[in-house]
């Protein structure tokens, strides 16, 4: 007798809205936009600069088994909750190179349809249920939704074009440029 198929993508309906709950804050020397970096990580750093340090407190909500073995990975991806940009526009200027103004979504822009920020930062210790981390480009108690492992093999593709940004790279114009 032959199975019948399994049709998972018509079994449930396609959602209409999504509920996401936090499960952590950041602890931030960020309390503002201005100073705070554009980016967690930058391929060419400004003179100087170092790296700020941060805590991710994660919720009791959270048992703290889900932080088990987190420590074994030098880098952390955290999926955050852009809370505090209300508005957005389907076009930004980006803060180097020409005045131009490209699709949000071709862009990092914080101001976004659904404002999700994606970090990848330092792992630095795990201690109970706070991760210390460097190299955070997130303000004080922005609500974090997830975090998953950095793994080099399926997370950097170092042979990928990137648009506008791999023009910008060839006319000099880099982040670590802009003051």
């Amino acid at each position: 007798m032959k199975k019948p198929s399994k049709d998972y993508i018509n079994a449930v309906d396609f959602p209409q809205n999504i509920n996401v709950v936090p499960i952590g804050i950041v602890r931030s020397p960020y309390k503002e936009r201005h100073g705070t970096p554009r980016q967690a990580v930058l391929s060419a750093t400004p003179k100087g600069f170092q790296p700020s340090n941060a805590q991710i407190e994660i919720f009791e909500s959270i048992p703290e088994k889900a932080l088990n073995d987190i420590e074994g990975f030098d880098r952390i991806w955290i999926i955050s909750y852009l809370h505090l940009n209300v508005n957005w526009n389907p076009t930004v200027r980006i803060p180097r190179g020409p005045k131009n103004k490209y699709g949000t979504l071709s862009t990092r822009a914080p101001h976004r349809p659904n404002p999700i920020g994606l970090s990848c930062v330092k792992l630095t210790m795990r201690k109970g249920r706070t991760l210390h981390v460097e190299g955070i480009d997130l303000l004080d108690g922005t609500p974090i939704i997830d975090i998953k492992p950095y793994v080099p093999y399926c997370d950097a593709f170092p042979q990928a074009k990137a648009g506008y940004v791999d023009d910008l790279e060839r006319q000099g114009i880099r982040e670590a440029d802009i003051k």
